[in-house]
């Protein structure tokens, strides 16, 4: 399929597949990964605007993976032969629906695995966005920016990407312990 084909159907993205370490071991479409339980990459970007309040958004229904679920992270798969850092400031600004952010901040990296066995290596980014934002219809339902308080209390409410939720809860040990 080429641009002049129109939009390429999310599910076919071609994704890197990785091992345990994070080694690519191969390709495959998304659609494929994701049902076969293929082990990939996605990056997770905490956006933060002026004020220091973090973009909170809900997942539209026709997401692949957690449809119409919370979250407190931009971002989403990295394709085939892209660098976590590559993938953070495109997903970011996507997302958002904004050009010219700074390179999101990567903190840290971790490999999670759902309630299924299936896993993919998570890579955490930070990013101050002073922009007006613009989110993508296609992937963003509802948003707004919440203090991190409110954030925390609304966590009891409502579901939540389970990813999100791992890398969010690892964010707050990182930031507790500097590790």
């Amino acid at each position: 399929m080429t641009a002049a084909d129109g939009p390429l159907n999310p599910a076919d993205e071609i994704l890197d597949i990785v091992d345990e370490q994070d080694r690519v071991v191969g390709r495959a479409p998304r659609g494929e990964a994701y049902a076969r339980g293929l082990r990939h990459r996605c990056s997770f970007i905490l956006a933060r605007d002026a004020e220091d309040r973090i973009f909170v958004h809900r997942r539209t229904p026709t997401k692949l993976v957690f449809p119409s679920f919370h979250d407190m992270f931009v971002g989403g798969v990295v394709g085939a032969g892209e660098s976590y850092d590559e993938a953070a400031l495109r997903e970011a600004e996507e997302e958002l629906g904004v050009s010219g952010l700074p390179q999101p901040r990567f903190l840290f990296k971790f490999l999670f695995t759902d309630a299924d066995g299936n896993s993919w290596w998570s890579a955490v980014y930070e990013v101050r966005c002073t922009l007006p934002v613009r989110p993508q219809v296609e992937e963003v339902a509802w948003y707004d920016f919440l203090p991190e308080a409110e954030l925390d209390r609304r966590l009891a409410e409502g579901e939540w990407t389970p990813d999100g939720l791992a890398a969010y809860r690892r964010l707050k040990e990182y930031r507790a312990t500097g590790e």
